[in-house]
């Protein structure tokens, strides 16, 4: 029986997908992102779940989803370095007629044509757009991401947009420009969103024992990180 590794579930999230979810966060991430805030994830913990018993757990707030068109938000760490956990606790979800979102950035281990067919909605979380910037703020190369992108596309699921506005990186028309193209690569993209870079991990790094490369760096302004937005759909998208 394959057993996961949860580092914690939250029972009542709003962000993370339409209506009310339960968020189930993975650990283990192959990236190591300067602005992370779950740098506590990054190492995968314990197998502490079958997916029985997870799905046990999820259930319980199954009556607030069927109020709310809520679901199932997988999140992490990265979750899909644990897709045959996944795919077995999706397929008892699937019987029960919960709507499964996948929170990720695409960088798992390949494969993931079966665990995507059982999926709903797929949150993508979009790094950087050249494979210097991904790999300088990451650490890692982008090719595992494109390849995510190539299964993603053939697979049909709907997919939201998430990209971090790292201020004096990404707070530019080049990059706004840059940003367009690699989207019109995504297909079945139902809603883009702007996340403003903020310190609210920092302390962690500190309990940690990590450093943190953006110490200095001022969070991004949520007034000019809307206007950027908008600037990117008007002049992008043609849309308002």
């Amino acid at each position: 029986m394959k057993m996961g590794s949860v580092d914690s579930i939250e029972s009542f999230g709003l962000v993370d997908g339409p209506g009310i979810r339960t968020v189930v966060f993975l650990s283990g991430c192959k990236l190591r992102c300067k602005y992370c805030h779950n740098p506590e994830m990054w190492k995968m913990g314990k197998e502490n779940y079958t997916a029985e018993a997870l799905v046990e757990k999820i259930l319980k707030n199954k009556p607030y989803f069927r109020r709310n068109q809520g679901g199932v938000t997988f999140s992490g760490g990265e979750p899909l370095l644990q897709s045959e956990f996944l795919i077995e606790v999706c397929k008892i979800l699937k019987k029960e007629n919960i709507h499964i979102a996948l929170d990720t950035a695409g960088v798992g281990n390949g494969d993931y044509e079966e665990l995507l067919s059982y999926i709903d909605l797929v949150l993508f979380d979009i790094k950087h757009v050249t494979k210097e910037g991904y790999q300088d703020l990451t650490g890692f190369n982008m090719d595992s991401s494109l390849e995510f992108i190539e299964s993603l596309n053939k697979s049909g699921v709907p997919v939201w947009i998430r990209q971090v506005i790292v201020p004096g990186i990404m707070d530019c028309d080049s990059y706004l420009e840059k940003l367009s193209l690699v989207l019109k690569s995504i297909k079945n993209i139902e809603k883009i969103e702007f996340l403003p870079y903020h310190t609210m991990g920092r302390e962690k790094y500190k309990k940690l024992g990590i450093s943190y490369v953006y110490e200095n760096l001022e969070e991004m302004d949520q007034e000019k990180c809307q206007e950027l937005y908008q600037r990117f759909m008007e002049v992008y998208y043609g849309k308002e």
